[in-house]
């Protein structure tokens, strides 16, 4: 398996410092997820602009956090469910509901539900869901058009939980408490 590096903003090639920079600012420090994602400033540049439209999307933050961590866990990249689970319960999921999807099991709020239930039959079945399933999500609340946000979601955490797992990256040292093995 191939080595890579876990680049801080001074080490990163030159044309991924930028996108590091970002995500420093979004995080308060560079998640070794990114670092690592930084040795293709391609990637990195396409990750922080495929993020910077998740976190603008008609989702409330909690919502994408139950996104990403179910992507995370249906994906099963340990590092990605232990950086969402801490980002999840810092938005104020609850902790029932990350053990839930943690344990690959549908929250019981409905509507938290209704987003693990689409991420993961989007996942599992790449882009197939039946009209049920659509009109399921939709009843719950959400729009047409959050569909496609989740869509997006999925797409931006595919790219770290992928880049994640053949990068095999080390949990930074605040998301160790929430380590996970699928």
């Amino acid at each position: 398996m191939p080595n890579y590096s876990v680049h801080t903003i001074a080490s990163a090639p030159e044309n991924s410092k930028t996108a590091l920079e970002q995500l420093q600012q979004a995080f308060g420090v560079v998640p070794n997820i990114a670092g690592a994602i930084a040795n293709s400033p391609k990637l990195i540049n396409a990750l922080v602009g495929v993020f910077q439209q998740v976190h603008s999307s008609s989702l409330a933050e909690a919502e994408i956090q139950i996104v990403l961590l179910t992507d995370a866990v249906t994906n099963s990249c340990a590092y990605a469910v232990a950086f969402h689970t801490a980002l999840a319960l810092q938005q104020g999921v609850g902790a029932e509901a990350v053990d839930a999807i943690r344990a690959r099991q549908a929250p019981a709020d409905g509507r938290y539900a209704a987003l693990f239930n689409l991420a993961t039959n989007l996942i599992e079945r790449r882009g197939h869901v039946s009209e049920e399933e659509l009109d399921a999500f939709l009843a719950a609340g959400f729009t047409k058009e959050q569909v496609l946000e989740v869509i997006a979601i999925v797409a931006a955490s595919t790219i770290t939980n992928y880049a994640g797992t053949i990068a095999n990256t080390p949990l930074d040292d605040p998301f160790r408490q929430y380590a996970w093995r699928g």
